[in-house]
Formats: structure tokens, C-alpha cells, sequence
């Protein structure tokens, strides 16, 4: 380890809670880290990263801003601000973990870090974008480590939830997440490149947070990003070669009042150029986010001869 970097990051100055959280917002300012992973401002991943090293929960109060420091306090965070800075991990990976619509998940290189805008939706009942009765059944398409259909089955205790997804290790995380929130008799997890291994299935809501990197994109993310596995963001020159096979095929995956909700984000110009005659209905976002569009399982069969798929991996 560089000397000069260890001297900085051993927090000498830093007497308490508060002094620390504006020590480590410093010096990631300082070192323009991305802050993209679960916040957007490098004070908020300051006061994640303190509060995780001294074992305090998310939710702290800010009273817990003037408890003093040991020694033994300001060598932990200075060792995981060590790492931030220099390795360019993102935080939950260091962590070990990850909150999604209000709940803790297991996160690490396996699956990309869960920041799907798409929480909200999960959050409000999918309101008002879903127009069947009570889900009892939903698919959490390219799940990764599972964030989004588990939260699901938390906040619909009577839906079956599958969760589906190509890689292996994403799924292999996912397990483990139904696991800690204790859905396992409710969430199946299924591997598959899309829809494979779904055949005659029909769900009332389709979620797909799909890989939709474009190659121009992809070639110019932060470090932080380089970090998570290639396979969850890239997806081809325009970010939509995911994308598309999702609009062709889900139709055939809904219950007639089903609904899908498809996050493409930066490439949502991409797609509207790509269907300028489809009527792209785009979610509005209060928390924050883009790129999200909610279709209705009649619109995509209106659609479908718009829509449908010839590339060259239509499942």
C-alpha cells in the first residue's frame, strides 16, 4: 500500500461520526470517484460507507453523528475508503450489500449492483399501469442477483414469482436472496436465455431490467462500472438487441390483462427510432430515472407485426 495513501486515509482528525462522513466525502471528491451504485452524491455513499464499517444500521438517526471514534473505528473506515478510492470498487460490493425498494440484499461481482428505477413501480402496486385484478403471477426477466421479483413477492405475499436469467452466478445469487427474505416456497428460480425455459407460461406482470448499454456507452462508463460483470450491460451497437426479442416475445407470456415493464434507459431514443410507429407509453418517475416503458399485453399483440423480431437470437 502507497505510505501517503495510508497516512491520508487513517482519519486522524476525525473525532466523530460526522467528522468522518465529511472526511470520506472529501476525499472522494477529491479523487472523482463515480458515485452511480446506489446514490448519486459522494456524501450520501460517505455516510453508507461509515455507517456500514462501525456495524450501524442504514437508518441511523443523525444523533449517531456525535459518537466518538476509537482508533480501531477510523482504521476500518479508512481501509474501505482505501479500497473506493483505489480500486474503484463500487460500494455494495465492498459492503456485501445492497438496499432495493426498502429491503437489504446480498450483492456482489456475481450480479450487477440493483438500482433499477423500477423499485418505485414494484413499490406503488405497478399502479396505475396494471389494470388486471390482484398478480399471482409475475416474472422477474434477467433478474441478476433477483432485487426486483423478490421485492415483488415481499410486496405481493400471494404471487408466485420466477425469476429468470442466462448466467448462472447472477442466478446462483438470486437463490441465495430468496433464501435470506424467505420466499423460497413462492419464487423459483429458472435459468434461460429470455424466455427459454418459460414455454407456456403466462404471468400478469413481465419485469425486464434487460442488459441496454449501447457499444458508445459501454466504451466510455467509469471505472465503477468495469467493476460489474460485462454480460448485465452491454447489448450491442444501439443497446437493444435484448431489448427487441423482449417486445416480440412477451405478448405470448401475458395473461390477457398482463402487463410488461421493460427499462432500456439511455437507449430509449434508440428504441423509439428504432419503432417509430409503435406508441411507447413512458413511466414517469418521481424517485428518479428514465427509460422505463409499460406496455399492456393488448398493445403488444396490436403491435406485434411492428415489433416483431428476425435478428439473428430470437428465442
Amino acid at each position: 500500500m502507497n505510505h501517503d495513501l495510508q497516512q491520508r486515509f487513517e482519519l486522524d482528525g476525525a473525532a466523530c461520526v460526522i467528522d468522518a462522513i465529511r472526511t470520506c466525502a472529501g476525499a472522494l471528491d477529491s479523487a472523482s470517484v463515480c458515485c452511480g451504485h446506489g446514490t448519486d452524491n459522494t456524501w450520501d455513499e460517505s455516510v453508507q460507507l461509515v455507517l456500514h464499517a462501525l456495524g450501524l444500521p442504514p437508518d441511523s438517526p443523525a444523533s449517531i453523528g456525535g459518537q466518538t471514534l476509537t482508533p480501531a473505528d477510523r482504521r476500518r473506515i479508512g481501509g474501505l475508503l482505501q479500497r473506493r478510492i483505489d480500486e474503484r470498487i463500487p460500494l455494495p460490493y465492498l459492503t456485501g450489500e445492497a438496499w432495493f425498494a426498502g429491503l437489504r440484499f446480498t450483492c456482489d461481482h456475481r450480479a450487477l449492483v440493483p438500482r433499477s428505477p423500477i423499485a418505485e413501480l414494484v413499490l406503488s402496486g405497478f399502479q396505475p399501469w396494471y389494470a388486471g385484478s390482484e398478480p399471482t403471477s409475475i416474472l422477474d426477466l434477467c433478474c441478476g442477483g433477483g432485487a426486483i421479483g423478490i421485492a415483488s413477492a415481499v410486496c405481493f405475499p400471494e404471487a408466485r414469482v420466477v425469476l429468470s436469467d442466462i448466467d448462472a452466478d447472477a442466478l446462483a445469487l438470486a437463490a441465495e436472496n430468496v433464501r435470506q427474505h424467505e420466499v423460497a416456497d413462492r419464487v423459483q428460480c429458472v435459468q434461460g436465455n429470455l424466455f427459454a425455459g418459460l414455454s407456456g407460461e403466462r404471468f400478469d406482470i413481465i419485469l425486464c431490467n434487460p442488459p441496454y448499454v449501447d457499444a458508445d456507452d459501454l466504451a466510455a462508463m467509469p471505472p465503477e462500472y468495469r467493476r460489474e460483470p460485462p454480460i448485465g450491460l452491454g447489448a450491442g451497437d444501439d443497446g437493444l438487441d435484448l431489448a427487441r426479442q423482449v417486445l416480440d416475445a412477451a405478448a405470448a407470456h401475458l395473461n390477457p390483462d398482463g402487463l410488461l415493464l421493460l427499462e432500456v434507459g439511455n437507449s430509449w431514443l434508440a428504441l423509439e427510432a428504432a419503432f417509430p410507429h409503435v406508441a411507447f407509453t413512458w413511466v414517469e418517475l418521481e424517485s428518479g430515472g428514465h427509460g422505463v416503458l409499460a406496455m399492456q399485453a393488448q398493445e403488444l399483440r396490436q403491435s406485434a407485426p411492428l415489433l416483431a423480431y428476425t435478428g439473428p437470437e430470437a428465442s
